[in-house]
């Protein structure tokens, strides 16, 4: 299991406040499908929610702590019915994936080519 600060997990809880669900674990319980699942969205976003359907506090809390402990994540929240999870993207400078947000790469004309 990660560990984050008391300061981190704060601004963590913050950037949380306006996110959906993107996981949900209903009557089949955590299985092998659904921690694939949250693996992938850990993967792309960094910091997702979980809904849990489920009344019992304790299973709740045993599911949190094997999210955690199987992915290598941090627990963020839990509050009620919503698990908010955080594991930081992987530092692999090898990795090819696309940058997101920011400006894209200018296309080249006719003209950029004959100042050369």
């Amino acid at each position: 299991m990660l560990e984050i600060s008391i300061t981190q997990r704060r601004d963590l809880r913050a950037q949380a406040h306006g996110l959906n669900p993107v996981v949900t674990i209903s009557q089949n319980g955590l299985t092998e499908a659904v921690l694939g699942e949250i693996s992938r969205s850990l993967d792309a976003h960094e910091l997702i929610k979980i809904r849990v359907f489920g009344d019992e506090r304790e299973l709740r809390d045993s599911y949190l702590k094997t999210i955690c402990d199987t992915l290598n994540a941090a627990p963020v929240q839990h509050i009620g019915k919503l698990l908010v999870i955080w594991r930081p993207h992987p530092t692999d400078k090898n990795s090819k994936k696309p940058k997101r947000g920011g400006r894209p790469e200018l296309r080249r004309t006719k003209r950029s080519f004959q100042g050369e």
